[in-house]
């Protein structure tokens, strides 16, 4: 099993690069978020692999950060999500925008990916919510809160002051993140008009 592949690029097709190790030329199939920060042909690049055995063929796949590996193999839990449809999730969101998503169950955000379909996206957000924090990664201090939000058992003060700040335009992960920094600087047992007074002040930073 390959777990780990360093050398130069030598070719970055639509949805793969040639990573030459060494003389040997190994087919990595990536997401396009992956392809777009590897770099240039002749550049040097690290990608960590999934190894795909089948009777019939062997197949790559390459990933920037142990992290969103681990989100390729997690999102293949769920029922009707392949390899293809894990690295479209992947190209569209990253794996703290997907633990985010799941985490507030934002069926929508999930569907944006091409391939996920209203039924497969329900599916993903309610069958991984309970995994998503371990997968959070940098988003891992606010996604607490945003499960509570997600599943409508967050405090009356923190959900009125996210309702708010998603009134005046920001998104509800936007939204999330400055009331969870809003309460961590000083606003925790505060009551809703404090909580958007310094999540606003959080958005304009």
């Amino acid at each position: 099993m390959i777990g780990k592949l360093k050398g130069t690029i030598d070719e970055i097709g639509e949805d793969y690069v040639v990573l030459d190790v060494q003389g040997v030329g190994y087919v990595a199939y990536c997401s396009a978020r992956t392809l777009a920060r590897l770099g240039s042909a002749g550049e040097a690049a690290v990608l960590f692999i999934e190894t795909y055995v089948r009777e019939d063929q062997l197949k790559l796949f390459g990933f920037l950060s142990v992290l969103e590996r681990e989100w390729f193999r997690l999102l293949q839990t769920v029922q009707g999500v392949g390899s293809k449809v894990a690295l479209a999730l992947l190209s569209t969101l990253t794996p703290g925008e997907l633990a985010n998503a799941i985490a507030l169950q934002d069926k929508t955000s999930v569907a944006r990916a091409p391939g996920v379909g209203p039924k497969v996206a329900v599916r993903i957000v309610t069958e991984l919510k309970n995994k998503a924090p371990a997968f959070a990664g940098d988003m891992a201090p606010t996604i607490g809160l945003k499960q509570e939000l997600g599943e409508g058992v967050a405090s009356a003060p923190v959900a009125d002051a996210v309702s708010a700040l998603t009134n005046l335009g920001y998104s509800r992960d936007q939204a999330a993140n400055a009331v969870a920094a809003a309460l961590k600087n000083g606003g925790e047992g505060g009551d809703s008009a404090k909580l958007i007074r310094l999540g606003l002040k959080e958005l304009a930073r």
